[in-house]
């Protein structure tokens, strides 16, 4: 029977857990949230010789203070959870930085091994790192690898493993010597009394030893206090206790011992790097060559808006490249169907309905895949931090924080992980305006609505500049309600910028494959059960209620015409007006008269308007909904006008300006709201969100459409 060994990954952001985790188990990650909250984990179960194990990755965090929710899902995990080890990464590169979360850890008592990665990196920076010696120091075992060497990874594996075949020794985490001296009589006090209620605790496991209580108890750990404060023993241990906290205190000069030990965790982490780092001088590296012309206060910004408009280019006009495939296979499957499946209604359901709506979402899946790629990469490289901190000072004009940034790009993909990415804001004000302004910020569910009706109403050469534009109009006009929120509902005091700058490095494929690869899987997972559900959902209720009467009418005008000799355009024509009247008479039809009146100052037609309805679901089914309210009736072959030639035969330019701006500002999905209203904590700003996002996309179309009708 194969033993079974949990790994709790631990480390600081940007020191290469993902490609550890990766590279370790052969990319077979799987992706959930932690109890109770939204924040994301990754976790592998593999086997390697007789051994089966899982490894999970702990969210990225600076320490274990409990000062975001990240460290606070870090710390809850490694303080009640059920694992065998430690493993903690280290970026080489700052060792001293990463070395106080690992301070922390040592003082969990739990068998815990040290990766010291990125080591081809320091190599090249001259930073030469002493393992061994970093060993005795610290009391664990310590690695230098590099997470994209395979025989690294499995040196690294197989020392997990003999770390969880022997059995466990504590760290050699040690303080100041005033910290020393009084945990020391407290273990001497402990040892000699033996009190029942402290001997039941080191008994249950609870405590390994009495030196770690003695310094749970410095360290006034609240769970110790409760379990000891209401046993006899806490009669002579408070008064002693109170006497060494403020022997320390006072000897630190600091009043809080929560500040004494922090400070304590940085210093040990300083000592033991200036005990085992050396770095040669070196000439300026090509990370500060790269920052001079990227963080250039004149060109840094142009360069960036640069890259974005070449990443939307390529979104555009490389994505229409299998496009138009994938159309011609969804057609070819919807012809299939109605000439073999002799049932009218149920032919019309699986063509229209499931074939013509799911596949007029699919067809976007390229440009969604295009876009995704450019922002990991991006992201990947460190890239995206450097803009950050390029438009902070640009940011808080409009009374943004520099690290809104990293959400807002975020939302560009989508806005569910963009709203949960709010978390690093630990500014209550700031967080709740970005969240806010999040949904200005195009998410990739509504590329394929402006694909749509840029392709219908624009020439080809000019689509990738417009669909920049609207992407830049989305942004400039979230940063102007942003300065508007922050004069009136989030007022307050600004969180000062403090951003870690990684060094640049082009991301892993696997890392690439692993996070397009999982859009696109949630993209057509999306594709395949909800919004095959909305369209047949759509198609159901334009087809009934049935209307005998209107059908034999239409049919014995065609027969008349028939009769009569007349040209095939006229009886087409006869057979588009029955279909029209028929999606009139419908339930979707009657819900679409009854809210077009909302729409009308657009001219929008009750499709469109039952589209923008289906849009607050999920903004994929705007397409299926449109595709197959305007496919109805046609016959779809070669010959047969698609959705877009349909669209710009039945919508104006300027309705269709108006369209594209209601799209671009009003109320995010469904997911994307609950996620929101999580975040924001409450349903109230739930109901703010819908009013702010839907006020601003009824004025801003008005204006468009009204602008647009001067022109044509």
């Amino acid at each position: 029977m194969k033993k079974h060994i949990t790994i709790a990954l631990a480390g600081q952001p940007n020191v290469g857990k993902s490609s550890i985790i990766n590279k370790i188990s052969g990319s077979n990650l799987k992706v959930g949230n932690f109890t109770g909250v939204t924040i994301e984990k990754a976790y592998a179960t593999f086997e390697h010789q007789n051994y089966s194990i899982t490894i999970i990755d702990l969210p990225g965090t600076y320490s274990l203070n409990q000062y975001t929710q990240e460290e606070k899902i870090t710390q809850d995990f490694l303080l009640n959870e059920n694992y065998d080890v430690i493993l903690n990464v280290l970026d080489s590169t700052n060792l001293e930085r990463n070395l106080a979360l690992t301070a922390q850890i040592l003082e969990l008592d739990r068998k815990t091994i040290v990766a010291l990665n990125m080591n081809d990196e320091a190599q090249k920076e001259g930073i030469q790192i002493d393992e061994k010696q970093l060993s005795n120091i610290l009391g664990v075992p310590c690695v230098k690898v590099t997470s994209s060497n395979s025989s690294d990874m499995q040196k690294l594996l197989e020392m997990i493993i003999r770390l969880y075949e022997k059995p466990f020794c504590p760290s050699k985490r040690t303080y100041s010597e005033c910290i020393e001296e009084e945990i020391k009589t407290l273990s001497d006090h402990l040892i000699a009394k033996q009190y029942p209620c402290v001997n039941t605790l080191i008994k249950e496991g609870q405590i390994i030893n009495y030196r770690k209580l003695s310094i749970s108890l410095l360290q006034q750990n609240e769970e110790i206090y409760q379990i000891l404060s209401s046993k006899p023993c806490w009669v002579e241990l408070a008064p002693m206790l109170t006497q060494s906290i403020s022997r320390i205190c006072k000897v630190l000069e600091e009043e809080r011992v929560s500040n004494i030990f922090n400070l304590e965790h940085y210093a040990y982490a300083k000592g033991a790097s200036l005990e085992v780092q050396n770095q040669k001088p070196r000439p300026i590296d090509k990370t500060q060559k790269i920052d001079s012309i990227l963080l250039n206060k004149y060109l840094g910004i142009p360069i960036f808006l640069f890259l974005m408009w070449l990443l939307f280019q390529a979104t555009f006009t490389l994505g229409a490249i299998p496009k138009e495939g994938i159309e011609e296979c969804f057609a070819f499957f919807g012809e299939l169907a109605k000439e073999y499946i002799p049932s009218p209604a149920l032919s019309s359901l699986i063509a229209d309905g499931i074939i013509g709506g799911v596949g007029a979402v699919v067809s976007f899946l390229p440009d969604i895949l295009i876009l995704f790629l450019g922002i990991v990469i991006l992201e990947g490289s460190g890239y995206m931090a450097r803009i950050a901190f390029l438009l902070d000072g640009f940011f808080h004009r409009f009374g943004l924080h520099g690290k809104s940034f990293i959400p807002l790009v975020t939302g560009f993909g989508c806005s569910v992980p963009a709203f949960m990415s709010t978390r690093m804001l630990k500014n209550r004000g700031d967080k709740m305006l970005t969240l806010f302004i999040i949904n200005f910020m195009s998410c990739g569910a509504r590329l394929p609505v402006y694909v749509l009706f840029i392709g219908a109403f624009f020439p080809q050469k000019h689509s990738g500049n417009i669909l920049f534009g609207i992407y830049i109009l989305g942004a400039l006009v979230g940063l102007v309600m942003a300065k508007i929120l922050k004069l009136t509902a989030f007022r307050g005091i600004d969180e000062p910028f403090v951003m870690e700058m990684p060094k640049y490095r082009f991301p892993s494929a696997k890392l690439i494959a692993y996070s397009v690869w999982n859009k696109a899987k949630m993209y057509l997972k999306k594709a395949g059960t909800f919004i095959l559900g909305a369209s047949m959902l759509i198609w159901f209720s334009t087809q009934y209620p049935k209307h005998p009467q209107i059908e034999a009418r239409y049919e014995s005008e065609v027969q008349t015409l028939e009769q009569k000799g007349a040209k095939a355009e006229e009886i087409e024509e006869l057979e588009h007006q029955k279909e029209a009247l028929l999606l009139e008479k419908s339930y979707l039809g009657y819900i679409g008269e009854g809210i077009a009146p909302l729409f009308a100052p657009f001219d929008f037609d009750w499709k469109l308007s039952v589209s923008l309805i289906s849009g607050l679901a999920a903004k994929e089914t705007m397409i299926s909904t449109m595709g197959v309210l305007y496919s109805l009736g046609e016959d779809l072959d070669e010959s047969s006008q698609d959705l877009k030639s349909t669209l710009a035969q039945n919508i104006s330019i300027p309705t269709a300006i108006a369209f594209i701006l209601f799209v671009m500002f009003y109320n995010p999905c469904l997911a994307a709201t609950i996620v929101f209203g999580k975040e924001a904590g409450g349903r109230k700003y739930v109901f703010y969100l819908f009013l702010l996002t839907s006020l601003t996309a009824y004025v801003f179309a008005l204006i468009g459409y009204n602008l647009t009708k001067l022109f044509f």
